[in-house]
């Protein structure tokens, strides 16, 4: 697999303004062309252009497999309709006053991890909308996790402090490979500064030699 190294609006946190998935890549509306052609050929799917709430940050306001997408109850309603329309999914508000739900929930097409502030009801919608089994729990102390976790069906990496029974746990859940890592030099949000699937990884441009060694490792 192929892993390429990205800026976006002149910023290396590639991983707040783009969601992925094995299907396609969601970018904002006002993306050059050039840039969102080179991520649909890096990562070997379509590009569509969406907003959530007229924002560009998808990252933290979009969760997604191939079965399904979760967004931020913000989203208007005319972007909603573009949304399901454009990609075919079922798409759904989430039933939550935390409005980033991307920072919430890590997912892949095996498995989805979820923060330990949601209800049993909002597990349900997760379940239900992305249609795979879902674990609650927090990561090396924060709830934040799926900005802690970045996950495709070909391996996952997580929060350098994350414990080794986090990490079994992780492994379990998601039914991929985990391993630690930071990304853009030294970052452990790892979501931040990272996008792909099972046809490619890009991440962002200050990504050093040993995080490239690494994902090269955990995504061959």
């Amino acid at each position: 697999m192929e892993i390429n190294t990205f800026t976006l609006f002149r910023s290396c946190n590639i991983g707040i303004f783009l969601k992925c998935n094995e299907k396609f890549v969601l970018v904002p509306k006002n993306i050059a062309v050039t840039k969102a052609e080179k991520l649909s050929t890096f990562l070997g799917v379509p590009y569509i252009r969406t907003s959530v709430s007229g924002l560009r940050l998808l990252g933290p306001l979009i969760a997604m497999n191939s079965n399904g997408i979760l967004v931020s109850k913000y989203i208007e309603d005319d972007e909603l309709k573009s949304l399901k329309n454009e990609t075919g999914l079922t798409v759904e508000r989430f039933p939550s006053n935390y409005t980033a739900v991307g920072n919430l929930i890590s997912v892949n097409d095996k498995g989805a991890i979820v923060s330990n502030i949601f209800s049993s009801t909002q597990v349900k919608v997760i379940q239900d909308v992305l249609d795979v089994p879902v674990e609650r729990m927090n990561i090396a102390g924060y709830s934040t996790v799926g900005s802690l976790i970045f996950a495709t069906n070909v391996g996952a990496l997580v929060h350098p402090l994350t414990s080794d029974k986090e990490v079994e746990k992780i492994k379990s859940i998601l039914k991929t490979e985990v391993t630690h890592c930071t990304v853009n030099d030294g970052v452990p949000f790892v979501s931040s500064g990272i996008l792909g699937n099972s046809k490619g990884i890009v991440v962002g441009n200050l990504t050093n030699g040993t995080e490239l060694m690494t994902l090269s490792m955990i995504f061959r």
